[in-house]
């Protein structure tokens, strides 16, 4: 009864951070670029108490033995990288990728990646997040500019109001070998670990990279329905251990009462 007691608080324990990784995908379910989460999760250390295969007094074989499981516990929070759908903006600053590959920011001197590509302008002309933080590789965009093309394979141009061609650039994107790998720091933003992999800089649309939408961002790729089935699913799981703590407090309340 006592194992009982700490298997369900495992439980208990898990389902919480189930429903708090539930609960952030549906808080970002509008953030352009995001992309949600799954807990995963694994069984712990089982009390042997009869090992299979174990010779009997009478010279036979156990074929099956006990094994009494000691719970739950998460062993990771991975993001999941299915594309998200598209919203179309007007905006010659908002960009989507269509397939894999993120853009390349610089933050305090930093290299960050994101999906987000709704981009504005700063005081100097350059390409920037929401934030600020400068979209690589840099390009400024010259004063005179009344529209800016870009085509899905990244080639970026300036345009006069003469349709006279003032400056362009070639936008790149980065892909990793285990994008799961990347440690989210918010803002839209992912950084680089030793699990992700080196990043490695591509062409759009080459390479198994993926094209550029102009006018467009990528949502959330968070599904409303499942998450709340989820969160049903983890409510359930959750009252089930509470039922297991108090169903074992009450056989050790029996068992208490003998000894009066």
């Amino acid at each position: 009864m006592i194992r009982a007691l700490y298997s369900a608080r495992t439980g208990m324990n898990g389902q919480q951070m189930q429903l708090d990784v539930i609960s952030n995908n549906l808080a970002n379910v509008n953030t352009a670029g995001f992309k949600k989460s799954r807990v995963q999760f694994e069984d712990l250390l089982y009390q042997n108490v009869r090992a299979a295969g174990t010779q009997t007094a009478n010279g036979g074989q156990v074929p099956t033995g006990i094994q009494v499981g000691m719970g739950v516990r998460p062993t990771s929070v991975a993001k999941i990288f299915t594309q998200g759908d598209y919203s179309e903006t007007g905006n010659d600053l908002d960009w989507a990728i269509e397939g894999q590959g993120f853009f390349q920011i610089i933050k305090n001197g930093q290299e960050y990646y994101t999906r987000a590509g709704s981009f504005s302008r700063d005081s100097e002309g350059y390409i920037v997040t929401g934030n600020g933080d400068r979209l690589q590789p840099e390009f400024a965009i010259p004063q005179g500019t009344t529209t800016l093309a870009l085509d899905g394979s990244g080639n970026l141009t300036a345009i006069d109001s003469q349709q006279n061609i003032l400056a362009s650039t070639q936008i790149t994107l980065h892909d990793f070998i285990n994008p799961a790998g990347l440690k989210s720091i918010g803002e839209n933003l992912f950084m680089e670990t030793e699990a992700s992999g080196a990043p490695t800089e591509g062409t759009p649309g080459s390479d198994g990279f993926g094209t550029l939408s102009q006018r467009y961002v990528e949502t959330s790729n968070v599904n409303v329905t499942e998450e709340l089935v989820n969160m049903i699913i983890t409510q359930r799981a959750y009252e089930v251990n509470s039922k297991a703590i108090q169903t074992s407090d009450r056989l050790l309340e029996i068992a208490n009462g003998l000894v009066r």
